[in-house]
């Protein structure tokens, strides 16, 4: 999991002993990003929105996935150029609390399916 830029040992064990190494719990991604609290939550009522924001969730793992997710903003990495330009897109405070760019899914992809992670760079993502 350390491959993944801006997990670091630290943050893998976090995500590890929360989370353990069975992902059969959660048959997509987007369970595991849901269970995490980081999905949107729009609550709607026939077409109109009443409320946007992410579900209220105290998880150490999604904690610990932000923390990494602050740690692109200098990375010259795909993740990285994600993450700034959804830092543009949205200001400063919006990509950490809505979806830490990719690492979640990453890391759902390498302990369900044992898949190695590789860049593409910042290059192939603009």
């Amino acid at each position: 999991m350390t491959r993944i830029d801006g997990i670091e040992v630290m943050v893998a064990q976090t995500i590890l002993s929360e989370v353990g190494l069975d992902m059969s719990r959660w048959k997509p991604e987007a369970h595991f990003s849901s269970w995490l609290g980081l999905c949107p939550d729009n609550r709607i009522s026939g077409d109109r929105v009443l409320r946007r924001g992410t579900w209220r969730v105290i998880n150490h793992a999604a904690m610990a996935l932000r923390m990494a997710a602050s740690t692109l903003l200098r990375s010259q990495s795909f993740l990285g150029a994600q993450y700034r330009r959804l830092r543009t897109k949205l200001g400063a405070p919006k990509p950490l609390r809505r979806r830490p760019t990719g690492s979640p899914d990453s890391s759902y992809r390498m302990l369900k399916y044992g898949k190695q992670y590789v860049d593409k760079g910042a290059e192939h993502y603009e």
